[in-house]
C-alpha cells in the first residue's frame, strides 16, 4: 500500500502541508510516522478520509473543454464484477468515475488509495497509474 507524504497530500488536497498536519493532529485524518521518522499518510486512511467528505465540488455550469484533461488524485473505490469493473477517483476539487473492464482494473492492481490519472475524453475516462 502506498504512503504518501504530508506535501503530497497537501497538493492532492488543495491545501496547505501545515493544515494536513493540523487535520492529523486532531484527529481528521489519520497521520502516522513512517520508518524513516517522517510524518506520512498510507493510501487506505488518505481514500477513507476522502470518501467521508462526501461529493466533491463540481461547479453549476461546466465549460468546454479540450480532450487532454488529466487528473491526478487518489483511488477512493474500486468495484469488481465478473465483466466490468468501476473505478472512482478524488481529485480536488472533481470526482471522476470511470467504467472499464475488469481485466483492465486487475492489470492495473487498483486499490483504494492509490495514486492514478484519469484522462478524460468525451465520455470516456481513462486510468494511468505512474510506473513503480
Amino acid at each position: 500500500m502506498a504512503t504518501y507524504r504530508i506535501a503530497q497530500v497537501a497538493d492532492l488536497l488543495g491545501v496547505s502541508p501545515d493544515t494536513v498536519r493540523r487535520w492529523g493532529e486532531d484527529g481528521r485524518l489519520r497521520v502516522s510516522r513512517t520508518d524513516g521518522g517522517a510524518l506520512g499518510v498510507e493510501g487506505a486512511d488518505l481514500a477513507e478520509y476522502l470518501r467521508g467528505r462526501g461529493a466533491a465540488y463540481e461547479p453549476d455550469s461546466v465549460m468546454a473543454q479540450s480532450a487532454r484533461n488529466r487528473f491526478t488524485g487518489i483511488v477512493t473505490s474500486v468495484e469488481r464484477d465478473t465483466l466490468v469493473a468501476v473505478v472512482e477517483i478524488h481529485a480536488p476539487p472533481h470526482r471522476l468515475v470511470s467504467l472499464m473492464t475488469r481485466e483492465a482494473a486487475d492489470e492495473l492492481d487498483l486499490q483504494p488509495g492509490d495514486l492514478a490519472t484519469a484522462a478524460v475524453k468525451s465520455t470516456n475516462v481513462v486510468v494511468e497509474v505512474p510506473p513503480t
